[in-house]
């Protein structure tokens, strides 16, 4: 198997509230997309949204569940500040802040949120690694 990551689904509960949360609230560009599911292009892979009742069937499993998924989803920013501009336009349109940013201890600076389905995303500042033009994050800048 390839090493890389093509396509993050989120389940959510209302399909047009979470594709407002990120198309007008975090000002992300819709891609191709039909009735039941939306669709974004990032750098270097794709990211969509389908209802999690729908999402739960295609895989076989019971949509039902709650609480943290063992997942976090992770927007790596060029700066410090740039964490902190993101965090608050992530609460300005409907997120829920789940920890304010602050030093880590491993010499970055993070904190994190969570979108209106409770999808949790971490906001970082790594100096370590390098974000390309593209937006794509690279290991040992």
């Amino acid at each position: 198997m390839d090493q890389r990551v093509s396509l993050v689904t989120l389940g959510v509960a209302d399909l047009e509230r979470a594709a407002a949360f990120y198309e007008r609230g975090l000002g992300w560009k819709r891609g191709t997309n039909n009735d039941a599911v939306v669709f974004f292009q990032t750098p270097g892979m794709i990211v969509a949204l389908w209802s999690r009742e729908s999402l739960a069937a295609d895989a076989g499993l019971p949509a039902e569940g709650s609480g943290f998924a063992g997942i976090a989803l992770a927007f790596n920013a060029r700066s410090r500040e740039d964490v902190d501009a993101v965090l608050a336009e992530a609460a300005a349109a409907g997120a829920t802040i789940l920890k304010p940013a602050k030093d880590t201890s491993w010499g970055g600076y993070s904190g994190y949120f969570a979108d209106p389905d409770g999808h949790v995303w971490e906001v970082a500042h790594n100096p370590f690694w390098r974000i390309d033009a593209d937006g794509r994050v690279w290991l040992n800048g």
